[in-house]
């Protein structure tokens, strides 16, 4: 896997971001999420550039960028502050935003932020915990969230049980492969897990940042701004990828009041990766309606 020919460094206010473009037309932005870079959009850059001009960047501190410097704060509101700068120095807005897991987590905080930028919406898969606890949840919220929403409280629950815990235990130890796999399975699934090419792994290594499982969290999120989002969104999620995925996702689909929701078939978690034509199918579609 390699960044597009069109790849150019973009700086932002002393930070060298990593960006490709291609194609001509109303812009799209592609926003990559955890353990990935601008190469995991290859599928998508080369589909959407017919019609588009597709843009897709390293998000800070992922490959090729400068890594994190020591005892730094991987904020995710800091990423959002690069996606609005990025946007306003291309001169794209209002753009398509299509963001994955971390990535939609934050293309949904600039929406709310700066709704003059965004176009339209995609967002597979944001962990957005933040709909129903905090980050990290306290117990009392736990079991207010059991008594109102048992599935939803049962799945954050699970993945912090088998996931979050025990990937922090290992990253605690300095077993760096052991987090990778432990966090691997809980988020895309056994069988998908193993499935992955080695030049897919090598993409998570390059992007592994421990400060991530140490940063500040996930901000909260209120439902009324998201009800005030006005840009039409398709929320996504894989037909593979564990339960609490789909909870946020319905979540979010019944507040954003321009809403569609879609399921990738034979896809986990990185179902833009697992199944590219359905998932490209999927973003055509909604684009086409708009």
């Amino acid at each position: 896997m390699v960044l597009d020919v069109d790849s150019r460094w973009l700086d932002l206010d002393g930070y060298k971001f990593q960006c490709a473009e291609r194609g001509w037309g109303p812009p799209i932005l592609f926003v990559h999420g955890s353990v990935s870079d601008a190469r995991c959009w290859a599928a998508q850059m080369e589909e959407f550039s017919a019609r588009h001009r597709a843009i897709a960047y390293s998000r800070r501190y992922h490959w090729p960028n400068a890594e994190i410097p020591p005892k730094t704060d991987y904020s995710m509101l800091a990423h959002t502050d690069d996606l609005e700068k990025l946007i306003e120095t291309l001169v794209a807005a209002p753009v398509h935003i299509v963001g994955h897991s971390y990535g939609a987590f934050i293309a949904l905080l600039l929406a709310i932020r700066r709704p003059d930028l965004v176009r339209s919406l995609v967002l597979a898969e944001p962990p957005a915990i933040t709909l129903f606890v905090n980050d990290p949840p306290n117990p009392l919220q736990i079991l207010a969230l059991l008594l109102t929403r048992p599935r939803t409280a049962a799945a954050i629950i699970n993945f912090g049980a088998k996931g979050i815990a025990p990937a922090k235990k290992a990253l605690k130890k300095g077993r760096i492969d052991e987090c990778i796999g432990v966090f691997g399975v809980a988020t895309l699934g056994q069988e998908a897990f193993e499935k992955l090419s080695p030049d897919r792994l090598q993409m998570v290594r390059d992007n592994f940042i421990p400060a991530e499982f140490a940063g500040s969290g996930f901000p909260p999120l209120r439902d009324r701004d998201i009800r005030r989002i006005k840009a039409p969104a398709l929320v996504l999620t894989g037909q593979n990828s564990p339960r609490l995925f789909h909870h946020i996702a319905d979540r979010l689909a019944a507040l954003l009041p321009k809403a569609r929701r879609a399921q990738i078939p034979n896809a986990s978690h990185i179902m833009h990766e697992d199944n590219p034509d359905a998932f490209n199918g999927a973003v055509a579609n909604f684009l086409a309606r708009l």
